[in-house]
């Protein structure tokens, strides 16, 4: 039996001003526990805007939104902070990792934000997700010492570190090879198929939209 974790229904976002813009309108959509989601279209369409409010990174100016059957347009900041750092994992184009930090430390900040685990816990919990993403040797290393494709594992095991409901990544393939590029899209590939998270990724490579479980297409903010 299939369980929709994220729905939205008629979801929008406007930006007021002497000429107002609208980013994002009336999006219904229902995402389901497990599912791996391309958000594709033109640039400019509103496909990362789209993924900012499913990711309760912006607020919607119109409509609602709930995950896992709770309601949140109307929460406030510090809530939707504490959502987002407990239940979903968020990878960009550009890494944003901490430059003066190691891998490891990196990943371990989410989960000392959050401050469920004791220390010990916490120093197992990312040593195995360094070495699940081929990242053991790595560890020690400042995103300077890493490859592009390096830095972007490290990002997906920050990211995974509170073993969030669904992981958004955004163009995260955008700054890296061909090779590292393939890497990165299987790990997210094989974090919904084989490891049951849902995956919701803006892309503009049609390669890696074709893999997906389903493929929405944005255009002039709206599902085409």
């Amino acid at each position: 039996m299939t369980e929709v974790l994220l729905r939205a229904e008629r979801l929008g976002r406007k930006l007021e001003g002497d000429v107002p813009v609208t980013l994002v309108h009336d999006i219904d959509l229902e995402i389901q526990r497990g599912e791996f989601i391309a958000i594709t279209g033109p640039s400019g369409s509103g496909k990362s805007s789209l993924l900012y409010l499913l990711g309760l990174l912006d607020q919607p100016t119109s409509g609602r939104l709930w995950l896992e059957g709770v309601e949140t347009s109307s929460f406030d900041e510090d809530r939707l902070a504490d959502i987002r750092l407990a239940r979903l994992g968020f990878v960009f184009q550009a890494n944003f990792l901490l430059p003066e930090f190691s891998a490891r430390e990196n990943v371990q900040l989410p989960i000392s934000r959050r401050g469920k685990l004791d220390e010990p816990a916490a120093r197992s919990r990312v040593e195995d997700l360094l070495a699940s993403l081929g990242l053991k040797e790595q560890a020690d290393k400042l995103p300077h010492q890493m490859s592009g494709g390096q830095n972007q594992r490290v990002a997906i095991a920050r990211a995974l570190a509170n073993d969030p409901s669904i992981i958004f990544a955004d163009e995260p393939t955008g700054n890296l090879d061909t090779a590292a590029s393939a890497v990165v899209q299987t790990i997210l590939k094989d974090l919904a198929r084989k490891q049951g998270h849902t995956v919701i990724v803006v892309t503009h490579d049609p390669s890696f939209a074709a893999q997906s479980d389903r493929t929405i297409r944005i255009v002039d903010g709206a599902i085409a």
